[in-house]
Formats: C-alpha cells, sequence, structure tokens
C-alpha cells in the first residue's frame, strides 16, 4: 500500500514550506520556561539537534515576549519558531515586533473575531503565519450548546467558522489544528475538515498522556488519519521530555514510509530461547543510535530462530546464539565472534557505516 497524500495548499511559515508536496514537518513545543535562560537555550538545542523543524514557544505574560525577543536576537532558534499565544491577544501583537515565524491562537480563548481580526491584519503586514489551534478543551460554549454538546460537530464547525474568517480577511497563509484528548474524535474531526478545506493541517492528539501511553494513543491516532492521506505537520504531545516527542514522530512517519529520518530499530520482543541479558544490549544499543539522523536499519536479534534472516535484511545486524553472536554488514556476514564482545564489534562497524 502507497499512501496518496491529499494535496493541500502551500504556506510559509519562516524558511519552512508547508503543505503541498513538501515533507510532513516534525514539530515540538518547549517545556521550560522562558525566564530559565539556562534550562531554555538548553531545551531548544537538545531539540534541534534531535531532528524538531518547528519549535513551538508558550508565552503567557508580557514578560515571556521581552525574554523570547532576547533569545531570538541571540541566534539560538534556527529552526522557525512560533509563539502559542492563550487569553491575551495584545501578546499575539507583540510577538509579531520581535522577529517570530508564526502565531498559535485558540479562537475558544481568544476573545472573538474582533481580536482576531486585529491578530489577522497584523500577521499580513509582518508576513506571519497563523495557526489556527482548536482544541476539544476550550470550544466557545455557545458552538457547544448549538451542538447538543457534540465535540466533533462542534470542533468541525468552530474550525470551518475561522476558515470563513480567514478568508473573508484575505489571509491565505494558514494550517489549521483540531485536536481532541479521544483518538477517535479525533480522528473523525479531522476527516470531516479535510473533506471541506485544502489548508495544511498540524495533526496530534491534544493532552494523550505520559510517555509509553502518549505514544500509543497519538501513533493510532496521528497513524490513521496519515494513512489516509491527511496531515502536513505533526506533534506527539508527551507529559515528559520534547525529545521524545520528536523521536516518536520520526517513528511514525518512517513506519509508514512517509519520512526516512534516523535508525530504526529491528529487535526480537525475547522469550525463553534469548540470549541472557539481550535486552539489556537493545537498550544499550537504542541509546547509542538515539542522535544518528542518518537513514539506518539495525536489526539486534537474540536468538538463531529468525535472527540471522531479520539482520541479512539490515544495514548492520547482529544476531546471538548460545556461545556465539554473529555481526551482519549490509547482508553479509562480516565476523562470527565471542558473544562477550559482540556488541562492541556492533559498535565499530556501526561507527564505519556512519
Amino acid at each position: 500500500m502507497q499512501i496518496k497524500r491529499k494535496k493541500t495548499r502551500v504556506i510559509n511559515v519562516g524558511r519552512l514550506r508547508i503543505g503541498g508536496d513538501n515533507p510532513i514537518i516534525v514539530q515540538s513545543m518547549t517545556k521550560t520556561k522562558l525566564e530559565d535562560p539556562g534550562d531554555f537555550r538548553a531545551e531548544v538545542k537538545e531539540l534541534i539537534d534531535c531532528g524538531c523543524e518547528l519549535i513551538r514557544v508558550a508565552v503567557p505574560e508580557k514578560k515571556s515576549v521581552n525574554n523570547l525577543r532576547k533569545f531570538i536576537s541571540n541566534g539560538i532558534f534556527t529552526v522557525p519558531v512560533v509563539a502559542d499565544i492563550q487569553f491575551d491577544h495584545n501578546l499575539a501583537l507583540e510577538c509579531m515586533d520581535i522577529g517570530i515565524d508564526g502565531i498559535r491562537i485558540n479562537p475558544g480563548n481568544i476573545g472573538g473575531q474582533s481580536r482576531i481580526t486585529e491578530i489577522i491584519e497584523k500577521a499580513r503586514r509582518k508576513k506571519v503565519a497563523i495557526r489556527i489551534g482548536i482544541n476539544s478543551g476550550s470550544i466557545d460554549k455557545k458552538i457547544l450548546k448549538k451542538n447538543n454538546g457534540s465535540i466533533v460537530d462542534s470542533m468541525v464547525e468552530s474550525t470551518l467558522e475561522s476558515v470563513r474568517l480567514l478568508e473573508k480577511l484575505k489571509f491565505f497563509n494558514f494550517k489549521i489544528s483540531a485536536k481532541a484528548s479521544s483518538v477517535m474524535d479525533t480522528i473523525n474531526v479531522y476527516e470531516a475538515i479535510s473533506d471541506r478545506i485544502d489548508y495544511p493541517l498540524h495533526l496530534g492528539i491534544t493532552e494523550a498522556g505520559p510517555p509509553f501511553r502518549g505514544s500509543i494513543k497519538s501513533s493510532v491516532g496521528i497513524g490513521v488519519l496519515l494513512s489516509r492521506g491527511i496531515g502536513d505537520t505533526i506533534r506527539v504531545s508527551l507529559t515528559g521530555d520534547p525529545a521524545d516527542e520528536v523521536a516518536a514522530s520520526y517513528i511514525i512517519l518512517g513506519s509508514l514510509n512517509l519520512r526516512k529520518v534516523g535508525v530504526d530499530i529491528i529487535s526480537c520482543p525475547t522469550c525463553g530461547r534469548t540470549a541472557e541479558g539481550f535486552r539489556q544490549v537493545v537498550y544499550e544499543i537504542e541509546k547509542l543510535t538515539g542522535g544518528i539522523r542518518k537513514n539506518l536499519k539495525l536489526a539486534v536479534m537474540g536468538c538463531i530462530v529468525n535472527g540471522p534472516g531479520e539482520a541479512k535484511e539490515a544495514d548492520i545486524g547482529i544476531a546471538f546464539g548460545k556461545e556465539k553472536a554473529a555481526v551482519f554488514l549490509k547482508g553479509k556476514v562480516v565476523k562470527r565472534i565471542d558473544k562477550k564482545i559482540a556488541v562492541d564489534e556492533f559498535k565499530k562497524n556501526l561507527k564505519r557505516l556512519i
């Protein structure tokens, strides 16, 4: 099966072109406060180093604008940066004077159409992109009541209402997100929106949860939508390290053959035949390869049942037997060695490969 992406309009967020035939963009959000300069700088660097292509920053108050201005002026952002604004539309207006590339606003809490209009008019002048972020937890109560409490219908109506307003203002450099904490609600909302508009869509499951649970929910929701050709940017929203969000995003895209970035590790689930200490070997190799951006397929197999076959299909592989281990490179065995030194040999060959 080959996924055929829905053709959407192309927008510009800084130097990024989003939509159309452009790659699906991976984004995340900083979680440290702008008032903690050392931690914030380190987090931004970590995000960029692990492949985050668009960074969103919460701007909750006026002093946050001033702090963000300093970071932008100091050049720590080598990828486009989006200011996330809730409640106070004046913060959005001020952020557009400090060099940000995009503004994310939530129509459900920004204060009505007049304030949205004010933001859009300035965005046009400043050539700033807009993300209209509809969220299941902050739908306009009037819209919710009109739709008899239906989250899906209310989110779709809120989205289309915002789109009509921006089109009336002749502003088209925007993308849409419409995320719910329910996987099925999210899928239903995005499918309905995708049928009605051709603007780029940002996918995610909002408040997905801690890393294990949140990654699964996000993989299901985002994966289903991507498999149906829907989506131009994604974020896996986790209660945890934002670098994990980026890693999970690339794994989702790689699993669907939509983008090939970084290392894909194939490893057996372990059973009674598995070599002793194998699980720790897998964890060690995963940690070792976490920062590699080159597209590589690694196979780390714990026994002789499927090990040699899987390892031969990988760029580099290791398959453990009772006493020995075989190291594979591009499908050929390069060494059969004592399993106690196999990991070190694997690392040497991996280093040569990258």
